[in-house]
């Protein structure tokens, strides 16, 4: 049974677009998806599965729209691809990175060559950004408070929409997939 990892874009994080994990659980298990769990209050929800996953990002967003009254992108990978997203690390080997000024912005599709070539023209200083297929990879080398970095701008020249995680939260989910898929 293969493990699938669903990450919603923009929940919880202010007044609006609020929703417990308890409810969040009940959407995903109505859907028939088994063994669901979640991972802090951002939308990280960790799901096994027999069924074609064809579609499936739609079929979450759309009972979450009716559920919860609002749309949420819903962004999938396999355990495989989580696993691929960790070995990709393009600051795996620098000195002293602190993991928790790391994140991962996961995008919803592939951008292509030419769009990802534009967006590495972006001026991101002193964040520092990295594209590697449907993930971009930004180490903000002075903390994440007050991050510099475009995301709008890097969004509408890669033409996809995305959600990001720190690094942490990236191997804790890939801990939770490998777990529930054994």
């Amino acid at each position: 049974m293969s493990a699938i990892v669903s990450l919603l874009r923009g929940v919880n994080l202010g007044a609006h677009r609020r929703l417990k994990m308890d409810d969040l659980r009940k959407v995903y298990d109505s859907l028939g998806l088994q063994n669901v769990q979640t991972l802090l209050q951002s939308g990280n929800v960790v799901f096994t599965t027999t069924k074609p996953v064809t579609r499936l990002a739609e079929r979450i967003e759309d009972a979450i729209e009716k559920t919860f009254g609002f749309h949420s992108d819903v962004i999938l990978r396999t355990t495989a691809e989580l696993r691929e997203v960790i070995a990709k690390n393009p600051f795996a080997k620098r000195p002293g990175m602190e993991p928790s000024k790391f994140l991962v912005w996961f995008l919803a599709g592939d951008p292509g060559p030419e769009a990802s070539e534009k967006v590495l023209q972006i001026k991101t200083d002193p964040e520092e950004l990295r594209i590697a297929d449907r993930e971009l990879y930004i180490y903000y080398t002075a903390g994440m408070a007050r991050p510099k970095i475009p995301m709008a701008l890097i969004e509408r020249t890669l033409k996809t929409v995305g959600t990001g995680r720190n690094w942490n939260t990236v191997a804790k989910l890939l801990e939770i997939a490998e777990f529930i898929a054994s």
